[in-house]
Order: structure tokens, then C-alpha cells, then sequence
């Protein structure tokens, strides 16, 4: 039974129903956002929304009685959790906003139809998503070094310009958001440092520093991070897909090689038949003489 519903569960049909379904849903969801809407018309758009969220949950039971444990194995899945999760509380107002993530749902569906034209088109996307989530401990490390970074040059900013321009570095809370400011590069030349520098002529030692730090430097390794995550995602992607054809190029040998035993097994009887035939018609012959 639990091999039968697997077959299900891989099959294109399902698939494909529930990709109709999420994308029918984010669809839907679209749509809830026209104002002027009548009440019978939202209700008739909440009640679709909830049949697709039970349609949601109950593929996930169906996969969790297939797959059983090794459902849990693939960060897909624990993404689809989370998404359906968030649309079961949904129903909170501060939660109502995060329902929209269900249109992500698409791209973890899009990821099980493998074999289609469709997933070409979207496999690069999946591989920069796939590395989004693998630099996220790196970047998190680099995030706690440019608050590290903020916090220091916050701490300078409040000793030496706190009293002059209090509006932007009277606490360390001010200086931090004027620091964030500064490493945008919006309007930080002339509408922070240059006001500062005219009060203060050393600012520039300042500001130079922390814009090369924070903007160029820390910026430049969370890109270097999430280049070098694509660059790994790609290699594992390459290297599942090479080990899938070599596994199927081996069954597909080990296949052939099981015909073949079996024609020189038959071919090893026909000649052991003939061989007894050829003993009979001597002793035959033997007999006669």
C-alpha cells in the first residue's frame, strides 16, 4: 500500500493537480486585494481559499505516509511546512500579511516535476534560492561583524560629534541609524559628513573609513558568500544528476547483462542436448555394425 501511494505521490498527476491548485490559489489571493468587492464574493473567495489549504495539508499527510521519515530528509519539505504553516495562522492579523508566502509554494512544486520542459526554466532560480539558504550561516557571521563594525564607529561618532549634532549622533541608537545611512550612500556626502566636516575638519578619517568598510568590504564578502553558495549548489545539482544517469546506465547494464546469461544458459542446454543426441546416434551406429 505504502509503495502504491509513493507511486502516486512521484507521479505527474498529482504533481501537477497540486501546482494547479497553488497556482489557482495565488491567483486567488490576487484577486482578494480589488476593493469594492461584495460580501457574498468574499466569502466565496475565503471559502475557496480554505478548501486549497486543506488540499495543502492533506498532500503533506499523504507525502508523510509515503515517504514516512525520509519526508523530513529535504529542506523543500521542511519549506513547504513552513509555508503551510504560516497560512494555518494566517487567520491572526499580524499574520495575515506572511499568507502571500504561499506563492513560493510554486517553486518547491515546480522542483518535483522533473522530467518536464517547465523545470528547465526555473532550475536556476531554485539553484539561487538553494543558495540563499546555504549562505545564510555565513552570512549571519558576517552580519554580527558589521554590527561589531556599526557599534564601534557608533561609539567614536557619540564621543566626538554627540554634542555638536545631537539629531544624529546624540545616543548610540541615533548614531547606529545615521551609521546605516552612511553605508547606503544615500545622500551621506553632503547631507551628513560634509554638515560635520564643516564643524569638524578630521571628520573625513571618520566617514572614509567606516563607508570602505561597511559599504565595499562587508557588502563585497556576503556577495563573494553567495557566489561561492551557487557555485557548490551547482556542483551537488551536477553532481545528483550524473550520479542519477550512472544509475540508471548500471540497471539498464545489469539488465542486459541478465538477458545475456540467460541466452548463453539456453545456448549451453541446446549444445548439451545436441551433444546427447550425437552419443545416442553412435552407440546406434555401434550396435548396428
Amino acid at each position: 500500500m505504502i509503495k502504491g501511494l509513493k507511486k502516486i505521490v512521484d507521479g505527474k498527476v498529482f504533481q501537477g493537480i497540486i501546482l494547479f491548485v497553488i497556482i489557482f490559489n495565488c491567483i486567488l489571493m490576487g484577486l482578494e486585494t480589488i476593493k469594492g468587492l461584495s460580501d457574498n464574493v468574499v466569502y466565496v473567495f475565503a471559502t475557496i481559499n480554505t478548501v486549497c489549504l486543506w488540499i495543502f495539508i492533506a498532500e503533506i499527510i499523504i507525502k508523510v505516509l509515503a515517504y514516512g521519515l525520509d519526508y523530513f530528509k529535504d529542506p523543500w519539505n521542511w519549506f513547504d511546512m513552513f509555508i503551510v504553516g504560516i497560512s494555518m495562522v494566517s487567520g491572526l492579523p499580524f499574520m495575515a500579511a506572511f499568507r502571500a508566502m504561499r506563492v513560493l509554494r510554486v517553486l518547491k512544486s515546480l522542483k518535483a516535476l522533473r522530467g518536464t520542459k517547465l523545470i528547465g526554466s526555473v532550475k536556476h532560480l531554485q539553484v539561487i534560492i538553494g543558495a540563499i539558504i546555504k549562505s545564510i550561516p555565513s552570512i549571519l557571521w558576517t552580519g554580527i561583524l558589521l554590527i561589531l563594525i556599526y557599534y564601534i564607529f557608533a561609539l567614536i561618532g557619540v564621543n566626538l560629534f554627540g554634542e555638536a549634532f545631537p539629531d544624529w549622533f546624540g545616543t548610540i541608537g541615533k548614531a547606529m541609524y545615521t551609521l546605516f545611512q552612511v553605508m547606503t550612500l544615500e545622500s551621506w556626502s553632503m547631507g551628513i559628513s560634509r554638515p560635520v566636516m564643516e564643524v569638524f575638519s578630521y571628520a573625513w578619517a571618520y566617514f572614509v573609513p567606516f563607508v570602505l568598510l561597511s559599504s565595499f568590504i562587508v557588502m563585497n564578502v556576503v556577495v563573494g558568500i553567495v557566489v561561492n553558495a551557487i557555485s557548490e549548489v551547482t556542483a551537488e545539482e551536477n553532481a545528483m544528476a550524473e550520479a542519477a544517469e550512472a544509475a540508471e546506465a548500471a540497471e539498464g547494464g545489469s539488465s542486459e547483462a541478465v538477458e545475456a546469461s540467460k541466452s548463453n544458459g539456453e545456448l549451453i542446454k541446446e549444445i548439451r542436448s545436441l551433444k546427447d543426441q550425437l552419443d545416442r546416434l553412435e552407440k546406434s551406429l555401434e550396435q548396428a555394425k
